[in-house]
């Protein structure tokens, strides 16, 4: 049996983390070629620059793909970079000549790797399909569903729901998450949650405080059906984290619209008090961040990782507003609106619980090798129809 080619395309920094043990097993597997392209907010530094985390964690990045248009406040800016992905992951496709293309998960970024191959006839691999939330990556994930060739989902529901959508049974498997893989790297080592020094490995900008006696983590991104008010929204989260006075690690949104609005309420709190329970970053590398949440009271703000890997660490989750809608979760997660007085509320509740029980409803901690030995074994095509 001859060695597959794979491409696999990195969007995002999350798109990193949540593959990365994926990457590893592929790249170690004998049966697989792994080829990697990095493109899009993936490669800016203003995103923290996943591609250097990357290529710090030995992987080589065989094409660099510079495509991002930052939308601000400005829906064009997301089209615009999906077109451009379109043409110049072409190209890469078009030299490389992989066996397979791999995207995974659903930001907008992940249609223009989903178009160029099918329609360069190359099948198509998509890692995460059938979850729900809100956004537009509502739209994007069964999009991509439909166009793809082989579907690796996390949950037996995701597995429901691509069938449901018309897929045929055997080209559905249930993998886990892989960012679940690290999480439980984090979990089993002792040496692991105390390896780093957080202000003096990342800087970071803002306050310093003393953080040994708990801290929070706020991730919050804009909504891309509520970007006018993505500005609004940030400074109810804010005015909770001033109140409660607590430590907080604070992480920079993703590049989607309506961020420009969130920075612009950050810089304004910043300039009008000065936050000295509240320290900014850009990014981590994925095993010190699930270290970061592990070892954290709570995480608040829209961002899936507080339901999919603090599920798996029993970190208790403060989730705001409609992004991550409908996408299953375990007991760790608490849902609340864009209001400083629930949010406040919602996090003095879960600091008072304390640390969840693990779930296993994204996986158990072995997804990356399961998802290499599912694409060495399968044979694909790009002639699908639908099947219910």
């Amino acid at each position: 049996m001859s060695r597959k080619k794979v491409c696999v395309v990195i969007t995002a920094r999350a798109s990193y983390s949540r593959f990365r043990s994926a990457l590893t097993a592929i790249n170690e597997h004998s049966d697989l070629d792994l080829f990697l392209v990095v493109s899009s907010s993936a490669l800016l530094n203003k995103f923290g620059s996943a591609a250097e985390v990357i290529e710090s964690d030995g992987f080589t990045i065989g094409a660099k793909v510079y495509n991002a248009l930052e939308s601000g406040n400005n829906l064009i800016g997301q089209a615009k970079t999906t077109g451009l992905g379109i043409i110049e992951l072409s190209n890469v496709f078009n030299n490389e000549k992989p066996d397979y293309v791999v995207t995974i998960a659903d930001r907008y970024e992940t249609m223009a790797t989903a178009i160029a191959a099918s329609y360069m006839n190359i099948p198509l691999i998509h890692i995460q399909g059938g979850e729900v939330t809100g956004n537009i990556d509502e739209k994007v994930r069964h999009s991509i569903t439909k166009l793809a060739d082989l579907h690796l989902v996390s949950t037996e529901l995701a597995k429901e729901r691509v069938l449901k959508l018309g897929e045929q049974a055997d080209r559905v498997c249930i993998t886990g998450c892989p960012s679940i893989d690290i999480a439980d790297e984090v979990n089993e080592s002792e040496s692991i949650q105390k390896s780093f020094d957080i202000y003096k490995k990342y800087g970071g900008v803002g306050s310093s405080p003393d953080y040994s006696e708990g801290y929070l983590v706020v991730m919050q991104h804009s909504v891309a059906s509520e970007y006018e008010q993505s500005q609004q929204h940030i400074e109810e989260t804010l005015q909770a984290i001033s109140t409660i006075g607590m430590p907080t690690f604070w992480f920079w949104p993703n590049m989607d619209v309506g961020t420009d609005g969130i920075s612009k309420g950050i810089r304004i709190e910043r300039e009008l008090n000065e936050l000295e329970n509240i320290h900014f970053f850009k990014n981590m590398e994925p095993v010190d961040f699930l270290v970061l949440l592990k070892n954290s009271k709570c995480i608040v703000g829209n961002s899936s990782v507080g339901i999919r890997e603090c599920s798996f660490l029993g970190v208790p989750t403060v989730n705001i507003g409609s992004r991550q809608g409908g996408r299953e979760r375990g007991p760790n997660v608490m849902d609340v609106d864009y209001v400083h007085q629930e949010i406040e509320e919602a996090i003095y509740k879960q600091l008072e619980h304390g640390p969840y029980s693990t779930s296993t409803l994204y996986g158990e901690g072995n997804a990356g090798v399961k998802i290499a030995d599912v694409i060495a074994q399968i044979d694909l095509t790009t002639t699908k129809k639908l099947s219910y």
